[in-house]
């Protein structure tokens, strides 16, 4: 079974960039998906489409997990906040340093060697589009650092002012967002 559940899981490589940084000691944000650009696979992500699995974790009392590289035995911190809004599925976590992982996947952020998001998941609903698929609805199980990214238009940012503009801008979004919503 172990197997087919490794088998099953597919995974999705975002840059920090357009967000990624951090902000206090351990705390990072930033966008591990970004809608409507395709990845360098040719898939597309559609708004919404982490919502009904954002929904089932929620109402289950579960998290979406923080990995090191994919690796489910290397689990490295706690994402406080995932959520879609009009540019992507951001994520909001600490990064747990009193875990060997954490505090190296920390060092390696500030010295600028890592710089990658990846979303693991399963694809519920997809249609093929024009340069691979378009992904409708995803079960997102996990969201990791990593050392390459499928999606390099973002960059890596490590310092605490830019994670507060990061998290300005998404608030911005939000609004910008809510705001279309209610015209």
């Amino acid at each position: 079974m172990k197997d087919s559940i490794a088998s099953a899981l597919e995974t999705k490589f975002q840059s920090f960039g357009n967000g990624l940084g951090l902000a206090g000691e351990a705390e990072i944000a930033g966008y591990a998906s970004v809608f409507d650009v395709p990845d360098q696979g040719g898939d597309v992500v559609r708004r919404k489409a982490y919502a009904g699995s954002l929904a089932r974790l929620a109402s289950s009392g579960r998290r979406v997990k923080m990995l090191w590289q994919h690796d489910p035995a290397q689990p490295i911190g706690i994402w406080d906040e995932v959520r879609e809004d009009a540019h992507g599925l951001f994520v909001r976590g600490r990064l747990l340093t009193e875990v060997r992982r954490g505090a190296e996947a920390l060092a390696l952020l500030r010295a600028g060697a890592i710089d990658g998001l990846s979303i693991g998941y399963r694809t519920i609903r997809a249609t093929r589009g024009d340069t691979g698929r378009v992904l409708h609805e995803i079960d997102l199980w996990e969201v990791s650092l990593v050392t390459f990214p499928m999606l390099p238009e973002a960059r890596a940012s490590t310092a605490s002012a830019e994670g507060e503009d990061v998290l300005a801008e998404a608030l911005a979004e939000a609004l910008a967002e809510a705001g279309q919503d209610l015209a």
